[in-house]
């Protein structure tokens, strides 16, 4: 048996409240649990209550062998319970070939129009 520290939904429409449960990974998502270790509500401002956890309970789920959802993950490594390693892409920003000619393209036609404009003007030939 697979088993998730995951998120269930609870709470009304536009006022979302989560329980951080451990379940089954067949489980569905609001489904059968098997235990609740801690609460998250997005909606408060205040940072040090937006997430209750219970730190043994949690590590103990961890050392068993659960497999924490991302967004939980978050808030274990938050707890120090969990180091997760950073999803870094360095070449996320990196724009692509096209983007790169286009730009090329641009830089050279604005400096071929600043060389056009910076030239002196011919002075009309006098007869």
């Amino acid at each position: 048996m697979s088993l998730k520290i995951r998120l269930a939904r609870a709470g009304t429409k536009k006022r979302p409240y989560y329980h951080i449960v451990l379940a089954d990974a067949r489980s569905p998502r609001d489904g059968r649990f098997i235990e609740k270790i801690g609460s998250y509500d997005p909606m408060l401002a205040d940072d040090s209550k937006r997430v209750v956890l219970n730190t043994e309970r949690a590590q103990h789920w961890v050392s068993v062998g659960a497999q924490p959802t991302d967004r939980v993950a978050r808030f274990l490594d938050a707890a120090g319970l969990l180091k997760r390693a950073p999803r870094n892409n360095p070449e996320r920003a990196v724009p692509g070939k096209k983007a790169t000619e286009r730009v090329e393209a641009r830089a050279k036609a604005a400096a071929d129009k600043a060389a056009a404009d910076a030239a002196p003007a011919e002075a009309p030939a006098a007869e």
